[in-house]
């Protein structure tokens, strides 16, 4: 039996998904459809409101449950089990990974696998219908390089100085890059912002979804669960890829001939809920937990870490509350995120190194 096991029940793509399911439900007579959500102990309390996420998830979360009438569950994480189980995101992935996101998802396939074994998620929705900031930012398109990872400088600094004098990241990036976009079919039909967006369409799809692809499967996988993704299927990715942009991005909004085609079914306030980020903890005790478990690893003169890394620009990050990282990771994504994230890659390095293993 397929269930539907939502890690952001209340956005766009979980909610279409879950409809269709929550409908099958009905038409079979089986009980009412069961839907998980991911939260944070406290989370109501230091949720504070920005331009990229000025509502909680819990309201639109809860609009979905009474529109489709699901059996949902609420799964909630707390700060120390969150940082602890970065570790076991990095084993899971096999290197460094995107911090709390991977354990975040790794704990709530944890809990949701007691009571179901296969799911299916909204996620993929964005790669392949235009949802991210980059397809419409002046800055990532014409930023030459990957549009989620701009900030090639300052991971450059992060390296120890010696390493840094014979590693050139950029120098790799800029092959891969063109590399990619040689591959890119521009079809004779396409208007100029049609073939700009293909490829750009073509750098998500090819790098950043198998990405995230990845991530899903080893944090499910890693708890022996299973989670299936049904916008990713290849005949809906082949028939969107050939849609001109102008539809694609109907009335100039991010994924807009999606909620053109959702509007039919499911309540405007989802169907024009501005894009909210991947759930993740306000609760400042977590940036307080990661910054002591990684000044212990500092503070280790034998630990391997100083070898690989720049140990002051890493001190500097550390003493700066990541202040003195200008840039989040994962470029335009993560500035949805807090600067919490700034300093999370070096983190997984260092758990990593914790067992003297350094995976590449």
């Amino acid at each position: 039996m397929f269930l539907y096991v939502p890690s952001y029940l209340g956005g766009l793509d979980s909610s279409i998904i879950t409809k269709f399911a929550a409908d099958y439900y009905r038409e079979k007579g089986l009980p009412p459809l069961d839907t998980y959500s991911i939260d944070y102990v406290d989370n109501d309390k230091n949720f504070v409101k920005s331009d990229f996420q000025p509502n909680s998830d819990n309201y639109y979360i809860e609009l979905m449950n009474r529109s489709l009438h699901t059996n949902h569950h609420k799964i909630v994480i707390d700060t120390p089990e969150l940082a602890s189980y970065m570790e076991d995101a990095m084993i899971a992935r096999d290197m460094p990974g995107m911090a709390d996101i991977d354990s975040s998802l790794l704990l709530f396939c944890k809990n949701v696998k007691n009571e179901m074994t296969v799911s299916l998620t909204g996620e993929c929705a964005d790669e392949i219908f235009g949802g991210y900031p980059w397809f419409f930012r002046e800055d990532a398109l014409n930023s030459n390089t990957f549009p989620w990872s701009i900030a090639l400088q300052e991971r450059q600094e992060l390296l120890n100085p010696q390493i840094s004098k014979k590693v050139n990241l950029k120098e790799y990036v800029d092959f891969r890059y063109n590399e990619s976009l040689a591959e890119v079919e521009i079809l004779d039909c396409d208007s100029k912002e049609t073939a700009e967006k293909r490829k750009i369409s073509h750098l998500t799809l090819n790098w950043f979804m198998q990405t995230l692809l990845d991530r899903s499967d080893r944090m499910s996988m890693y708890n022996g669960f299973e989670l299936r993704v049904p916008f990713c299927d290849y005949r809906l990715a082949e028939y969107v890829w050939n849609i001109p942009w102008e539809w694609k991005a109907l009335k100039g909004r991010e994924k807009g001939l999606l909620r053109y085609v959702a509007k039919d079914f499911l309540p405007n306030e989802i169907v024009d809920r501005k894009k909210s980020p991947y759930p993740k903890t306000h609760n400042p005790s977590y940036l307080k937990k990661v910054k002591c478990m990684l000044m212990d690893i500092m503070k280790d003169k034998n630990s391997p870490i100083h070898n690989l890394l720049n140990s002051n620009f890493v001190l500097d990050i550390l003493n700066t509350d990541g202040k003195s990282f200008s840039r989040p990771w994962f470029g335009q994504l993560m500035m949805w995120m807090s600067e919490n994230n700034t300093n999370f890659y070096i983190v997984f390095f260092s758990l990593k190194l914790l067992k003297n293993t350094i995976i590449l």
